[in-house]
Protein backbone atom coordinates (compact mmCIF):
# COMPACT_ATOMS: atom_id res chain seq x y z
CA UNK A 1 0.00 0.00 0.00
CA UNK A 2 1.34 3.41 -1.00
CA UNK A 3 1.11 6.01 1.77
CA UNK A 4 0.64 9.55 0.50
CA UNK A 5 2.20 11.78 3.13
CA UNK A 6 0.84 15.22 3.94
CA UNK A 7 2.90 18.35 3.25
CA UNK A 8 3.24 20.75 6.18
CA UNK A 9 4.81 24.21 6.23
CA UNK A 10 6.03 25.80 9.46
CA UNK A 11 6.36 29.60 9.44
CA UNK A 12 7.24 31.85 12.34
CA UNK A 13 9.77 33.69 14.45
CA UNK A 14 12.69 32.36 16.50
CA UNK A 15 10.35 30.35 18.74
CA UNK A 16 9.43 28.29 15.66
CA UNK A 17 13.13 27.91 14.86
CA UNK A 18 13.47 26.13 18.20
CA UNK A 19 11.05 23.31 17.37
CA UNK A 20 10.90 23.01 13.57
CA UNK A 21 13.70 20.45 13.17
CA UNK A 22 12.32 18.28 15.96
CA UNK A 23 8.82 18.41 14.47
CA UNK A 24 10.28 17.27 11.15
CA UNK A 25 12.19 14.44 12.82
CA UNK A 26 9.21 13.35 14.93
CA UNK A 27 6.88 13.23 11.93
CA UNK A 28 9.34 11.44 9.65
CA UNK A 29 7.47 8.71 7.82
CA UNK A 30 4.12 10.35 8.55
CA UNK A 31 4.39 13.78 6.91
CA UNK A 32 6.76 15.98 4.91
CA UNK A 33 7.64 19.00 7.03
CA UNK A 34 9.05 22.14 5.40
CA UNK A 35 10.37 25.30 7.04
CA UNK A 36 12.66 28.23 6.40
CA UNK A 37 16.10 28.86 7.81
CA UNK A 38 14.98 32.49 7.98
CA UNK A 39 13.33 34.00 11.05
CA UNK A 40 9.91 35.24 9.90
CA UNK A 41 9.98 38.23 12.25
CA UNK A 42 6.92 40.53 12.56
CA UNK A 43 3.47 40.46 10.99
CA UNK A 44 4.16 43.09 8.29
CA UNK A 45 7.27 41.17 7.24
CA UNK A 46 5.25 37.97 6.96
CA UNK A 47 2.75 39.72 4.70
CA UNK A 48 5.44 41.06 2.38
CA UNK A 49 7.64 37.97 2.23
CA UNK A 50 5.09 35.13 1.94
CA UNK A 51 5.38 34.85 -1.88
CA UNK A 52 9.19 34.63 -1.65
CA UNK A 53 9.00 31.91 1.01
CA UNK A 54 6.79 29.72 -1.16
CA UNK A 55 9.45 29.80 -3.87
CA UNK A 56 12.23 29.04 -1.37
CA UNK A 57 10.42 26.03 0.10
CA UNK A 58 10.11 24.30 -3.27
CA UNK A 59 6.40 23.44 -3.41
CA UNK A 60 3.50 25.36 -4.88
CA UNK A 61 1.05 26.81 -2.37
CA UNK A 62 -1.71 24.41 -3.34
CA UNK A 63 0.60 21.42 -2.77
CA UNK A 64 0.62 21.95 0.98
CA UNK A 65 -1.98 20.42 3.26
CA UNK A 66 -1.38 22.63 6.31
CA UNK A 67 0.43 25.83 7.28
CA UNK A 68 1.32 26.34 10.95
CA UNK A 69 2.42 29.92 11.59
CA UNK A 70 2.95 32.65 14.15
CA UNK A 71 3.83 36.34 14.45
CA UNK A 72 3.73 38.60 17.48
CA UNK A 73 6.86 38.63 19.62
CA UNK A 74 8.63 41.08 17.35
CA UNK A 75 5.51 43.22 17.12
CA UNK A 76 5.20 43.73 20.88
CA UNK A 77 8.93 44.36 21.41
CA UNK A 78 9.79 47.60 23.24
CA UNK A 79 13.22 49.04 22.39
CA UNK A 80 14.97 51.71 24.49
CA UNK A 81 11.96 52.35 26.69
CA UNK A 82 9.81 53.33 23.70
CA UNK A 83 6.39 52.10 22.66
CA UNK A 84 5.82 48.68 21.10
CA UNK A 85 7.30 48.03 17.65
CA UNK A 86 3.84 47.58 16.11
CA UNK A 87 0.89 49.30 17.82
CA UNK A 88 -1.79 46.71 18.52
CA UNK A 89 -4.34 48.16 16.10
CA UNK A 90 -1.74 48.03 13.33
CA UNK A 91 -0.83 44.50 14.40
CA UNK A 92 -4.49 43.52 14.08
CA UNK A 93 -4.59 45.08 10.62
CA UNK A 94 -1.58 43.06 9.47
CA UNK A 95 -2.72 39.77 11.03
CA UNK A 96 -6.00 40.14 9.16
CA UNK A 97 -4.17 40.82 5.89
CA UNK A 98 -1.81 37.88 6.46
CA UNK A 99 -4.83 35.61 6.88
CA UNK A 100 -6.29 36.86 3.61
CA UNK A 101 -3.00 36.41 1.78
CA UNK A 102 -2.41 32.94 3.21
CA UNK A 103 -5.77 31.80 1.87
CA UNK A 104 -4.95 33.31 -1.52
CA UNK A 105 -1.47 31.78 -1.81
CA UNK A 106 -2.34 28.43 -0.20
CA UNK A 107 -5.76 27.47 -1.62
CA UNK A 108 -7.63 24.59 0.05
CA UNK A 109 -5.06 24.38 2.86
CA UNK A 110 -5.64 24.05 6.61
CA UNK A 111 -4.19 26.84 8.76
CA UNK A 112 -3.09 26.84 12.39
CA UNK A 113 -2.02 30.02 14.17
CA UNK A 114 0.35 29.57 17.12
CA UNK A 115 0.19 32.05 19.97
CA UNK A 116 3.35 33.85 21.08
CA UNK A 117 5.12 32.36 24.08
CA UNK A 118 5.80 33.93 27.48
CA UNK A 119 9.09 35.57 28.46
CA UNK A 120 11.13 36.04 31.63
CA UNK A 121 10.56 39.78 31.59
CA UNK A 122 12.48 40.45 34.81
CA UNK A 123 15.66 39.06 33.17
CA UNK A 124 15.47 41.13 29.99
CA UNK A 125 17.69 44.13 29.36
CA UNK A 126 15.96 47.48 29.91
CA UNK A 127 16.72 48.54 26.34
CA UNK A 128 15.17 45.37 24.92
CA UNK A 129 11.96 44.46 26.69
CA UNK A 130 8.93 42.33 26.23
CA UNK A 131 6.13 42.08 28.78
CA UNK A 132 3.80 39.15 29.22
CA UNK A 133 0.82 41.46 29.58
CA UNK A 134 1.56 42.77 26.07
CA UNK A 135 2.05 39.25 24.70
CA UNK A 136 -1.26 38.14 26.20
CA UNK A 137 -3.09 41.09 24.66
CA UNK A 138 -1.51 40.61 21.23
CA UNK A 139 -2.39 36.92 21.40
CA UNK A 140 -5.99 37.75 22.29
CA UNK A 141 -6.33 40.11 19.34
CA UNK A 142 -4.67 37.69 16.90
CA UNK A 143 -6.74 34.71 18.02
CA UNK A 144 -9.97 36.65 17.54
CA UNK A 145 -8.95 37.54 13.99
CA UNK A 146 -7.63 34.16 12.86
CA UNK A 147 -10.72 32.39 14.19
CA UNK A 148 -12.84 34.77 12.13
CA UNK A 149 -10.97 33.45 9.10
CA UNK A 150 -11.61 29.85 10.12
CA UNK A 151 -8.08 29.12 11.30
CA UNK A 152 -7.34 26.78 14.19
CA UNK A 153 -5.26 27.94 17.17
CA UNK A 154 -2.27 26.24 18.75
CA UNK A 155 -1.91 27.83 22.19
CA UNK A 156 1.83 27.69 22.71
CA UNK A 157 1.54 30.49 25.26
CA UNK A 158 -0.49 28.20 27.53
CA UNK A 159 2.25 25.56 27.20
CA UNK A 160 5.03 28.06 27.88
CA UNK A 161 3.64 29.26 31.22
CA UNK A 162 3.64 25.69 32.55
CA UNK A 163 7.36 25.17 31.89
CA UNK A 164 10.04 25.44 34.61
CA UNK A 165 12.70 28.15 34.57
CA UNK A 166 15.31 25.75 33.23
CA UNK A 167 13.26 25.29 30.04
CA UNK A 168 14.56 28.70 28.97
CA UNK A 169 17.83 29.09 27.09
CA UNK A 170 17.53 32.86 27.55
CA UNK A 171 14.71 35.16 28.72
CA UNK A 172 12.81 34.75 25.43
CA UNK A 173 13.71 31.37 23.94
CA UNK A 174 13.39 27.71 24.86
CA UNK A 175 16.34 26.09 23.08
CA UNK A 176 16.68 23.41 25.73
CA UNK A 177 15.68 19.73 25.89
CA UNK A 178 12.69 20.60 28.10
CA UNK A 179 11.46 23.48 25.99
CA UNK A 180 12.05 21.82 22.64
CA UNK A 181 10.24 18.65 23.65
CA UNK A 182 7.26 20.53 25.09
CA UNK A 183 6.69 22.67 22.00
CA UNK A 184 7.45 19.89 19.54
CA UNK A 185 4.93 17.57 21.13
CA UNK A 186 2.32 20.34 21.24
CA UNK A 187 2.81 21.29 17.59
CA UNK A 188 2.85 17.65 16.44
CA UNK A 189 -0.34 16.94 18.38
CA UNK A 190 -2.11 19.95 16.91
CA UNK A 191 -1.02 19.21 13.34
CA UNK A 192 -1.79 15.49 13.36
CA UNK A 193 -5.21 16.05 14.92
CA UNK A 194 -6.07 18.69 12.34
CA UNK A 195 -5.02 16.49 9.41
CA UNK A 196 -6.24 13.21 10.88
CA UNK A 197 -2.76 11.66 10.78
CA UNK A 198 -2.68 8.52 12.89
CA UNK A 199 0.41 6.91 14.35
CA UNK A 200 2.63 6.29 17.34
CA UNK A 201 4.58 9.53 17.24
CA UNK A 202 7.83 9.26 19.18
CA UNK A 203 9.52 12.54 20.02
CA UNK A 204 12.85 12.93 18.24
CA UNK A 205 15.05 15.71 19.59
CA UNK A 206 17.01 18.02 17.32
CA UNK A 207 18.06 21.04 19.35
CA UNK A 208 18.64 24.46 17.82
CA UNK A 209 21.99 25.72 19.10
CA UNK A 210 22.60 28.89 17.08
CA UNK A 211 22.20 32.30 18.65
CA UNK A 212 18.62 33.51 18.15
CA UNK A 213 17.84 36.36 15.79
CA UNK A 214 15.78 39.05 17.45
CA UNK A 215 16.62 38.38 21.07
Amino acid sequence: MVIIMKNILLLGDSIRVGYDKSVKETLEGYANVYFLAENCRFAAYVLRTLPDWITQCGLKGEEYDLVHWNAGLWDCLRLYGEDVQTPIDIYAYYIDRVCIRLKKLFPNVEFIFATSTSVQEEKMHNDFKRYNKDIEEYNRVAVEIVKKHGFEVDDLYAVSVTLPEEAHSDPVHYYTPIGTEAFTNQVVSCITESLGIKGDFVYSEKLHTDKPVGI
